[in-house]
This record gives structure tokens, sequence and C-alpha cells, in this order.
């Protein structure tokens, strides 16, 4: 049942469009009233509190237990290779992603990423590239936005996707379809495929989510002030590195005034939230 249950969910997730998440994030910022002395990122966190709940208890009820279940099964080994299997398929959309951001040595560095772990690693099952010190850079299009000067807006959180901005919900549909999944053919095959990929990430977050659990006073603020300073540092740093002697380009997120350290993006389903 439980796995009936996370497969339906990843049906949901694979079926969104661009229509549906920008009626969803219009509604969103219109129905939405702001609470008194709002953080300015977060004008809508009354509604984002109860979505993030929702997510919390779906992530409770079906991805935990079926990510617990996943990691204490599968060895070791196979749990690797199925982590390195999707984050070679997520280098080519960075590679991509690099491009249109001019960034030329993260744009070189995914693909020959990709190349090699493709053609030697047994379609990605084994991440040769990192044994050679090729270094991973991760963008999507959402950052590819805030490269060239678009604002991330309200802070959102999506149901079952999870913490999010503005820009970075109206990228989604454009990350689906850079995304090899979605062209997978019979819908069978890709159906599996994003269901293990939605484990695969619950289960990377477990350990996670106990210290989150541990140390976070309010989950909520510290899982929302996380991803804001995440997905700055993601599209301001590299080119502070990358462009020396030029001025970085300004992305519109607000410095957070979290005292904690930034943790992961959560995954799927909690989203990417709740653990």
């Amino acid at each position: 049942m439980i796995v009936q249950a996370i497969f339906h969910l990843t049906r949901i997730l694979r079926r969104l469009s661009l229509p549906a998440v920008a009626v969803g994030a219009l509604v969103l910022l219109a129905g939405c009233a702001s609470a008194p002395h709002a953080n300015p990122s977060d004008p809508f966190e009354p509604f984002n509190r109860h979505v993030a709940t929702f997510n919390e208890g779906v992530d409770s009820l079906v991805l935990k237990p079926v990510a617990i279940t996943y990691k204490a099964v599968l060895p070791a080994f196979v749990q690797t290779g199925v982590s390195n299997f999707f984050g070679n398929l997520s280098d080519a959309w960075s590679f991509v992603n690099s491009a249109l951001q001019l960034k030329g040595k993260n744009a070189g560095d995914n693909l020959l990423r990709f190349n090699i772990n493709t053609l030697f690693g047994l379609g990605g099952l084994i991440d040769i590239a990192s044994d050679m010190n090729i270094e991973r850079h991760k963008e999507d299009f959402g950052q590819t936005l805030g490269h060239w000067g678009v604002p991330p807006g309200p802070y959102i959180v999506l149901p079952l996707l999870g913490p999010s901005t503005l820009r970075d919900t109206l990228a989604l549909p454009v990350d689906r379809k850079g995304d090899f999944l979605h062209s997978v053919d019979p819908l069978g095959t890709q159906g599996g495929l994003y269901l293990l990929r939605v484990i695969d990430v619950r289960s990377n977050l477990l350990r996670t989510g106990t210290v989150l659990d541990e140390v976070a006073l309010d989950k909520y603020s510290f899982i929302r002030d996380a991803y804001l300073q995440r997905r700055r540092a993601s599209i301001l740093g590299d080119e502070r590195s990358d462009n020396e002697g030029r001025e970085p380009p300004v992305d519109g997120d607000q410095p957070s005034d979290s005292s904690q350290p930034p943790v992961e993006k959560p995954a799927a389903g909690q989203e990417k939230a709740s653990q």
C-alpha cells in the first residue's frame, strides 16, 4: 500500500504543467493574506506553514517508512549505484544550464562528467568522474533565471514539492522538460524510475532529518532560511570565482537572518522539506 501511494504521488509530480504551476502560484499570491510583521521573503507564511504541515504528514506516513525500508533492505553498493545513476542524468541538464549562464568551466565539467560516467561507468552507475576530481556543478533553470537577474519573488511551500520561490516554481516545467526521465518510454518504466528516484533522494535525507529535529527550535523557519541561503549561494557563488574583476549579478534573494548553518535542500515529498 505504501509503495502504491508513493507511486501515485510521483505520477502527480510528473504531470505538473506550466499552466497548472503558474495558476497555482497566482492563486497563492492572490488568496493569501500576509501575516503581521511577516518576513519580507515570506509574506505568505501562514499559508506556507499549513502546506509544510501537510507535506510533513505525507512524509511521515509514506515517504519516510519507504525510505527506511529501502535503506535497510538494499546493499550499500546498490544504493550508491542508484544515486550515481540519477546524479549522472542530472549532470546533463546541469550542463545545459551552465552553458545558458555562460559558465564555461562548470559547463565543461558537467559535460565531461556525463560523458565519462555514461561511457565508462556503466551508464552512470559508477562515478568515475568524481574519482578523477571532476567537480559536479548542480544547475537548474531557476538558477539560470536568477543568474540573468530575475528576482526570486516570495518564498512558497509547494504541496508535495516543498520549499521554492515564485521564480523557481515557474521554472519547474522547464526543468521537467529537461529531465531525461521525461522522455523515457513506456510510461510504466518512466513511473518506476521516478518512484525509485524519489525513494533514493528521501533515503539520503534520513540522517539530515534526525539532525534537523534535534537542532531546530522552529523547523519551518530553519528550512526556509536554509533554502533561501542555499539558492542565493548557488546563484552568486560561482560568479565570484569564475568572473574575477567583474561585479556578480545581483539576485533578489534576501539574506537570511538565521544563525543556523544551512542544510541540504530536502527532496520530493516532504518536500523538500519535512523529515
